[in-house]
């Protein structure tokens, strides 16, 4: 039978020739390597402790284990894989009913979840760990590679922003791999498998994926002083409500998957082969010129890419996109074809902070363009030193950004503060470090305001002044912890400075 798969919608071949510029050599048509066996998922609370000495807990030697029977339901082989005890208590049985009793919801999970099951399957199967552990994104994020958890947990399998650059997934303006269907999978069985070594028992590992090693580790040592069992049930007293019932909820997904008739759910028979495969991609597209190319709809496309945060992916020798198998064949065929440029953005290096509608103003475009394409909320200013995407041009039209720079571009703004215009005569003991620090703007500031090429001022000069206005609230909170000029400025400015490289998206399960 036919795998699960969101419908494909069919884009007219002739509307992905809608540029009339020149020919150029955009792209890499080299052959589309197939699929790498690498996880697609990533999760995990971090680690937030140095390992213990737990040398009364060796690991143990995990069997390897080979699926021979190619051909049959893909869900036949996770079951056949199982190897992880089994956990019978009223807290599984509690997400036993959970679960059973929202076969919507599994249904859901599962549609989205096809796309990735396969892939994480081979790679558990390839490092001989257990299969059930392909369902733990199940419990993670519902299978949602968009999903953001209440203390920022980002992915399919919830990396936190520590977590993920300690397992080398990047974190950037252009792309988050915590996102990512290869990287971040392959960071999470790497994070399991460490875990798995430390503690000798997958039970206790999968306590530290969602505790944090350190945590784990510290009940353990208590367990001992009491001379009390070391094992995930004995010790779940000891562990926060989300780790005491973090097993219990794979295990009531495991058993219900295991025998779905028992629970009057019919589940979608999967095929047991490769959803998608990689594409090589080293020089720069748009997302939308991407999907065209593979006649993919912009859904479907960017729920195998959702790692790229911006609307161009940039290219590297290290870049790659993922398509359904049939697509990729098309991608590479009409990417022979394409008679246009593949990018149409660019980067823009803000020299000082100022309003989106003046950098808009500058580069001749509408500033909700900018806003909507940077992510940049209304009322914020774009901080000196940023890096904003902007339309190409004629004179750059066939350069793509740089690899080094897209991999440091970072994207900062603040909130907008109101301001009024003074004027002010220097003194004899003035210069521009003082006038700036006395009314709270900087000095660079100060001298674009008065078109000034050096620092110096001469008594008696005028300048003209952007004076923030604080209101008596926040001047008078601020004024009770220190100098009122400077403990002003650092306060409002560090509460509203915000890095904006991650898309909005919705909270994952819990």
């Amino acid at each position: 039978m036919k795998r699960l798969r969101p419908s494909v919608h069919l884009a007219v071949v002739s509307a992905l020739l809608i540029w009339t510029l020149p020919q150029h050599s955009y792209a890499d048509t080299q052959s589309i390597v197939a699929l790498t066996k690498t996880p697609v998922f990533n999760d995990s609370k971090g680690f937030q402790n140095s390992p213990a000495d737990l040398s009364a807990h060796t690991p143990t030697e995990i069997p390897n284990f080979t699926y021979n029977s190619k051909e049959s339901d893909l869900w036949e082989r996770v079951r056949a894989g199982y190897a992880i005890p089994d956990l019978d208590n009223k807290l599984v049985n509690n997400q036993v009913t959970w679960y059973s009793t929202r076969t919507e919801y599994i249904l859901r999970t599962v549609q989205r979840g096809s796309r990735y099951l396969y892939h994480v399957v081979e790679e558990l199967e390839k490092r001989g760990m257990p299969t059930e552990l392909a369902l733990l994104p199940f419990i993670e994020s519902a299978f949602n590679p968009q999903a953001i958890s209440t203390t920022k947990a980002t992915g399919m399998w919830q990396f936190m922003a520590a977590t993920g650059k300690d397992f080398n997934l990047k974190q950037n303006m252009f792309k988050d791999e915590r996102r990512g269907v290869l990287d971040s999978t392959d960071a999470a069985l790497n994070y399991l498998e460490r875990l798995h070594g430390m503690f000798g028992d997958w039970q206790l590992a999968l306590a530290a994926y969602n505790w944090g090693e350190g945590s784990v580790q510290r009940a353990i040592k208590k367990q001992q002083a009491l001379g009390l069992p070391v094992d995930f049930d004995s010790m779940s007293a000891l562990m926060p409500p989300e780790t005491r019932n973090y097993l219990p909820k794979l295990q009531a997904v495991k058993n219900i998957i295991a025998h779905p008739e028992q629970f009057n759910l019919a589940l979608p028979k999967l095929e047991n082969q490769p959803y998608f495969v990689s594409v090589d991609k080293t020089r720069d597209i748009d997302v939308r010129v991407a999907a065209q190319l593979a006649e993919l709809s912009l859904d479907e496309f960017n729920a195998l890419n959702p790692q790229f945060n911006r609307p161009v992916i940039t290219g590297s020798s290290n870049t790659k996109i993922l398509l359904p198998t049939d697509n990729a064949t098309l991608f590479k065929e009409n990417l022979s074809k394409w008679q246009g440029p593949l990018s149409s953005w660019s980067t823009l290096s803000v020299q000082k902070t100022e309003k989106i509608e003046n950098l808009a103003s500058r580069i001749g475009v509408k500033p909700e363009l900018l806003r909507d394409v940077n992510l940049i909320p209304a009322k914020m200013l774009v901080k000196a030193g940023s890096t904003i995407l902007v339309p190409k041009s004629d004179k750059n039209e066939d350069k793509d950004i740089a690899p080094e720079l897209a991999d440091k571009a970072q994207l900062v703004i603040e909130k907008s503060v109101t301001t009024r215009q003074i004027t002010y005569k220097v003194g004899k003991r003035d210069n521009l470090n003082s006038i700036a620090k006395r009314y709270q703007v900087s000095i660079a500031d100060v001298r674009s305001w008065n078109n000034l090429k050096h620092d110096s001022v001469t008594t008696g000069q005028t300048l003209h002044l952007q004076v923030p206005v604080f209101n008596k609230a926040a001047r008078t909170t601020v004024a009770s912890h220190g100098k009122p000029a400077v403990r002003a400025q650092a306060t409002m400015r560090n509460s509203h400075t915000i890095v904006a490289h991650a898309k909005t998206t919705k909270k994952r399960h819990g």
